[in-house]
């Protein structure tokens, strides 16, 4: 009985994680809130944005090194994306070249 209480009591700490956003989560706590992503994926997630900028989709995910379609599919519903910021300079230097 000791067994499956154990048992139960890790097993419910990825259960009932909270959803994440992607691109202002810590690696600690995308660990701790995505299946199958320990500390060291994770921190190839986040090393990923600070290099290339914010994940406009999910399917950006896959682009991480050891993020693959399974990965990306049992945690779909736990990932969410945040507000991304629109490219005001592009806006602004479309605006400029039409004068």
């Amino acid at each position: 009985m000791k067994k499956v209480m154990l048992f139960l009591m890790l097993f419910s700490i990825n259960v009932f994680a909270a959803p994440v956003d992607i691109n202002k989560a810590s690696a600690e706590e995308i660990s701790a809130s995505l299946k199958g992503v320990g500390v060291k994926k994770a921190e190839a997630i986040v090393t990923y944005r600070k290099a290339n900028g914010a994940f406009s989709s999910l399917d950006d995910l896959t682009n991480v090194k050891g993020i693959g379609k399974k990965t990306l599919a049992a945690n779909k519903a736990d990932i969410k994306l945040g507000k991304q910021k629109k490219a005001k300079k592009k806006a602004k230097k479309n605006k400029e070249s039409k004068k």
